[in-house]
């Protein structure tokens, strides 16, 4: 791991998304709530937060970080699943990896609740859309 000790604890956040294709019977069906597996939007979205707060569990190099907010969520969309993450920390490394696992994770597991429906299923377009940074507000 690269030593972060010199920085200084900043308010950092990021977000992240991603898009899992499906076809529109398997969209039909989670609307209905009729996959076997369960709620699919509510599992993915926590699937989301717990793998989050495991990434430095999950990526060998990444320094775990105390998380202040995870937020992930899941919609369906015409032809699939938009999942997205929003991770905050103060820390002294960024929480982009916490959010880009988040979507991940969340995108995953709809594959595998779906996956005795859906042969064609397509995870894409996971990607980091912000990353901040900022000094704590003093009080």
């Amino acid at each position: 791991m690269v030593d972060v000790s010199a920085k200084p604890p900043m308010v950092r956040t990021a977000t992240a998304t991603g898009f899992i294709r499906l076809k529109p019977e398997t969209i039909s069906l989670i609307k209905e709530n009729q996959l076997k597996k369960g709620d699919v939007l509510t599992v993915a979205e926590i699937a989301g937060i717990q793998a989050a707060k495991n990434t430095s569990m999950l990526i060998p190099l990444c320094h775990p970080l105390q998380l202040t907010k995870v937020d992930v969520k899941c919609r369906l969309t015409s032809d699939g699943i938009i999942a997205d993450s929003f991770t905050k920390c103060i820390g002294q490394t960024g929480v982009e990896m916490e959010s880009l696992t988040a979507v991940s994770v969340s995108l995953l597991t709809i594959y595998d609740m779906c996956k005795a429906v859906d042969k064609e299923m397509k995870i894409e377009n996971i990607e980091l859309l912000i990353k901040t940074k900022e000094l704590p507000q003093k009080d």
